[in-house]
């Protein structure tokens, strides 16, 4: 299969979907592609590249107008032209969502448990806490504990002020000391990871022909290029934020997490040079095409 065959496949498949979830790859574009460049973009710029997913002007009109309502994205006028930006809350959040979709996995784990203790809470922050913390991949084992065993410390203090309950929340670690069977088990049953690991599945089963086609002597366009970047990391991060990211003790065996994300770093490396070709060509600022990318984007994937 060519490159430009399997491309067009992936962006087919897309636009086939009873329901285009315009804001969900609007936001993906955003904290994959703009954001590393300066985080503004022209609206008509947006409306250009969003074409070719089969997402037409009033769709993407539709779409901002609700992200910046939502908080995520903020607009300024220059004359006639509207360029939307990142919010400082909206900043915060891609920041942490961009440490897990461009992180490795955990390779070690020392036996530790993390628990957050939520009695302190009313209701409404405890509904909080539980969707937040569960974006981080802690796992609920009680209506006032919530759990995980290799959290990023720093996005949990960052969550927790946001959210406004740093000095409410009880955050304790603790060892395992046996029962390391019954742990595989408790972990199956608060994370769901069959049903995750059969998304990893999925994501692999449509993205490797896209690989194996890259792997001959055709490339891609930059509009291509652009477009198998984006859809890759669109249903990658899908996947991605519902896993927790356990260490490899408490995975269920062949868990497809590992090839998943081998296959996303790989196809990633591969595209991102020739996709950045496209926004330089298609979008622009008040000032002109978008800056280059900053050096944080260079280490996506332990490096580009």
């Amino acid at each position: 299969m060519s490159v430009q065959r399997a491309c067009q496949q992936l962006v087919d498949e897309f636009r086939s979907r009873p329901t285009l979830r315009a804001g969900s790859l609007i936001t993906t574009v955003f904290g994959d592609a703009i954001a590393p460049r300066g985080g503004t973009v022209w609206l008509g710029s947006l409306i250009r590249v969003m074409a070719d997913f089969g997402i037409n002007e009033r769709l993407v009109r539709t779409s901002v107008f609700r992200l910046a309502r939502n908080g995520w994205l903020q607009s300024r006028q220059a004359g006639r032209r509207s360029y939307y930006s990142l919010t400082d809350e909206g900043r915060e959040r891609f920041e942490l969502a961009t440490h897990r979709i461009y992180g490795a996995p955990v390779d070690r784990w020392d036996g530790d448990w993390y628990l957050l203790l939520l009695s302190g809470l009313d209701t409404a922050d405890k509904d909080n806490v539980r969707k937040e913390c569960g974006w981080l991949g802690f796992g609920t084992l009680s209506a006032n504990v919530l759990a995980h065993p290799t959290p990023d410390l720093g996005d949990l203090d960052v969550t927790l002020r946001r959210l406004g309950v740093e000095d409410a929340v009880v955050v304790l670690s603790g060892q395992t000391i046996r029962g390391d069977r019954a742990m595989r088990g408790l972990a199956r049953s608060s994370w769901n990871l069959d049903d995750i690991d059969r998304r990893y599945e999925d994501f692999v089963q449509r993205f490797r022909p896209v690989y194996k086609a890259l792997s001959g002597r055709s490339r891609p366009t930059p509009a291509q290029a652009f477009a198998i970047r984006t859809l890759l990391i669109q249903e990658y991060r899908k996947v991605l934020l519902r896993d927790p990211w356990l260490p490899a003790e408490l995975l269920p065996a062949g868990w497809h997490g590992s090839s998943a994300y081998q296959l996303c770093r790989n196809l990633y490396r591969d595209v991102h040079e020739q996709a950045d070709e496209w926004l330089d060509e298609a979008m622009e600022t008040a000032d002109g095409p978008l800056p280059p990318p900053s050096p944080a984007f260079r280490q996506r994937f332990g490096g580009l």
